[in-house]
């Protein structure tokens, strides 16, 4: 199969859907989520492979349980195992170089302007925002950006860098101000009940030696490192977590309440499809098609498309299912609603 610049993912679209309880109670941040402040909040699924169902279940189970007030919102995860490491002391370092736990925030679903953030058992941080993902011509990561009035804290239980000691697990809480989100959300706006962001969580762990403590166990054939594993909440059927429009969705709830992912979130992912399948068709034949037929080929839609192109440039358009939307996605990837 050829390699594309931008892959197509090898899964359909089934994000998980976690519904964020509110809570009026105040945190003590010390990195341990055996508490009652933590007691509302569901955990979500054990994490699997980045992969998917095609690769292993994780040798360690990782979990993350959320909560939100009027001013911020709050993560707390549980990586269990009894490899609890950790090397980097100075922010901004590239933490997954370390084991590590990371939160990816998309707080208006459209792809575009999205946080990372990344820590390890050190409680060391890196956090960053990405104009687009990087798989998409002119984005940025933007390395020196902080989130502002962001805490975090870690807990273990055992002892770092130690393979002897009774070592079960790591856990972690991060508390994110939704002032500091306010960048990326229409007007600025903090979330109200009923409102969704789509996250991702991911965590990177290193196959390693026990020998005078731990080290990244080398391959002897390339005498390199084995590569990471990556064990995600939503899954992107690559190596690759940079796929927003895979990632799970959270719905702000007053108590745990449920919701329907909107219809025009399953419209967006036909418009994706698409868009996989443009950037395909220039890597193999030099050009963006406005043939819709030369898109889909043996494909079958019944929903009509409309798609502008210039020498470098398309984009795509569909319509709601009740008209009253004009949903389009562009060839930068991201996605525009317009009222008509």
């Amino acid at each position: 199969m050829k390699n594309f610049r931008i892959p197509t993912p090898d899964i359909d679209f089934n994000p998980p859907v976690y519904f964020c309880k509110k809570t009026n109670e105040k945190l003590e941040l010390d990195g341990n989520i055996n508490k009652p402040f933590w007691d509302k909040a569901e955990f979500t699924e054990y994490f699997v492979d980045i992969e998917g169902d095609k690769r292993e279940k994780p040798r360690f189970n990782t979990k993350v349980k959320m909560l939100w007030d009027d001013e911020n919102i709050y993560f707390g995860a549980l990586l269990e195992g009894d490899e609890i490491w950790a090397t980097l002391e100075e922010r901004d370092s590239v933490i997954f170089q370390d084991n590590d736990f990371e939160i990816f925030i998309d707080t208006n679903s459209d792809t575009h302007n999205y946080y990372e953030f990344e820590m390890n058992a050190k409680n060391t941080v890196w956090d960053l925002f990405l104009t687009k993902p990087y798989r998409d011509f002119g984005a940025k990561a933007i390395n020196g950006y902080d989130i502002k009035g962001l805490k975090t804290a870690a807990y273990i239980d055992g002892e770092l860098n130690n393979p002897n000691a009774d070592n079960k697990y790591w856990s972690v809480e991060v508390v994110i101000p939704f002032d500091a989100l306010k960048d990326s959300v229409k007007d600025g706006k903090k979330p109200s009940v009923s409102d969704y962001y789509r996250l991702n969580f991911s965590r990177v762990h290193w196959r390693v030696e026990k020998e005078n403590g731990y080290k990244k166990a080398i391959n002897e054939n390339t005498n390199k490192p084995y590569p990471e594993d990556n064990w995600v909440w939503a899954p992107t059927g690559l190596v690759n977590i940079h796929y927003p429009e895979l990632w799970g969705f959270l719905f702000f709830t007053e108590d745990g309440e449920e919701y329907e992912i909107p219809e025009y979130e399953k419209i967006k992912w036909e418009l994706r499809k698409l868009y996989y399948k443009q950037h395909a068709l220039y890597d193999t034949k030099g050009y963006f098609t406005s043939d819709i037929k030369e898109l889909l080929g043996e494909d079958i839609s019944d929903r009509e498309f409309t798609i502008e192109t210039t020498t470098h440039l398309f984009e795509i358009r569909t319509l709601s299912i009740d008209k009253t939307k004009e949903i389009a996605i562009e060839s930068d990837g991201r996605i525009i609603i317009y009222n008509r």
